[in-house]
């Protein structure tokens, strides 16, 4: 058998994609402008929310977020040290992103095959370390399988907390009729290039919270004064102006109201990510499909292998696999250096942060033990593509290569 190469994500510039490049050449400016402002009330639409603001990275997304609750008087709770209950399975920039806020994150175990929050755990640990401590609770919505938003926003309702739902790999994904990003306070989105919308390197966040919504504008361009969507000085009108007296030639763009970050993107990465918005419905049918074909045909190995569930309300960043107990010595290392020997490019699923992450070790002595699924989970699950410009062909050859090492 012709060895393929079968990568986790991919990104084809089409002729949609060529046009929307163009465009942002023609128009003579690529930094943050009409295309950032175009995919905000492009993409709040297809969330279901009233803002959104475009950013650099999903990592960016995670912060600005974080730091515009701490500067808003209506979240009292989010204070420098106020903890945040979340995901122990997930990609760094979760945690990251909760630490360099000012935050710490409490991590509740997870359920092995959709590695949503146990509900059940939420509660008892707000009880047990005390309400007062706790500011929010951030859910993961991991590879696109959404958590239990009821359950979860009742509890923060009940605790006065906010819900910040890390969205990031959940596009489309929809919870009872309503897409992820729309299901609490805030949510974060990346659209890196092996996430299910895709434009590089660009993140955004969605909320029905003006205020928020205002902040997190002022934030990500180093806490300025102004906010505007559009600056509009080249015209001889500053919106901006007003909150202060011009006899004091005081410019809101060099104004700085709060402590806040670079978190600009181009004109470029909303441009591409429009295109393939437009694209989401085909999209996520292509991933839906492969994931039914290779549950279908890989199910002969579920003595070996957890295959992951197959829901179509769920979008799908890739395919996760998660290796059971078994008597025929197979591991995760061996299984994925022979998948890559073969062609299929594979990652593994992050890894428990608190326990096998060497960055947040100094909190192992405190969970080690006490998250059994997210631990076994990060030493047993991996993933590969299930993205849409798979061919039948790469699907076949996925399922042989299986076959052939099994």
């Amino acid at each position: 058998m012709k060895i393929k190469r079968i990568s986790v994500g991919d990104f084809r510039i089409d002729r949609d994609e060529r046009k929307a490049i163009l465009d942002v050449i023609k128009g003579g400016r690529i930094s943050e402008w009409h295309k950032v402002n175009e995919f905000e009330r492009f993409f709040a639409a297809y969330i279901g929310t009233k803002y959104c603001v475009v950013v650099s990275s999903g990592t960016a997304a995670l912060l600005v977020g974080l730091m515009a609750l701490f500067y808003d008087e209506k979240f009292p709770k989010a204070k420098k040290g106020a903890k945040i209950i979340t995901s122990p399975v997930t990609y760094a920039s979760t945690i990251n992103a909760i630490i360099l806020a000012g935050f710490e994150p409490v991590f509740v175990d997870i359920d092995k095959r959709t590695f949503k929050l146990q509900v059940s755990q939420i509660e008892q640990v707000i009880t047990k370390e005390g309400p007062s401590k706790f500011a929010g609770i951030l859910p993961v919505h991991l590879m696109g399988y959404l958590n239990d938003m009821d359950e979860i926003n009742s509890i923060a309702s009940k605790y006065d907390l906010f819900v910040f739902e890390d969205a990031a790999q959940a596009h489309g994904s929809i919870y009872k009729g309503r897409k992820a990003g729309s299901l609490g306070l805030l949510a974060d989105f990346s659209f890196y290039i092996a996430h299910n919308i895709q434009a590089g390197e660009m993140g955004c966040v969605t909320t029905n919270d003006e205020k928020l919504f205002k902040l997190m504008r002022q934030l990500k361009t180093n806490g300025r004064a102004c906010n505007c969507p559009i600056c509009t000085r080249n015209q001889g009108v500053c919106p901006g102006m007003i909150k202060y007296d011009s006899a004091e030639d005081l410019d809101p763009r060099f104004t700085h109201e709060y402590i806040g970050y670079n978190f600009k993107t181009t004109e470029f990465a909303p441009a591409l990510a429009i295109s393939q918005v437009n694209k989401a419905d085909e999209i996520f049918k292509a991933r839906l499909r492969n994931v039914m074909y290779l549950n279908e045909k890989l199910k002969k190995y579920e003595d070996i292998l957890t295959l992951p569930v197959y829901d179509k309300n769920v979008s799908y960043l890739a395919y996760p696999v998660v290796i059971k107990k078994n008597n025929k010595g197979i591991t995760r290392k061996w299984l994925r250096e022979n998948l890559e020997k073969n062609g299929i490019e594979n990652r593994p699923l992050f890894g428990c942060m608190p326990t096998q992450q060497p960055a947040f070790l100094y909190l192992k002595s405190k969970y080690e033990g006490k998250l059994p699924v997210a631990e076994y989970i990060g030493k047993n699950a991996f993933y590969i593509g299930c993205h849409q410009y798979l061919h039948t062909s790469d699907l076949e050859y996925i399922v042989e290569t299986f076959k052939k090492l099994l």
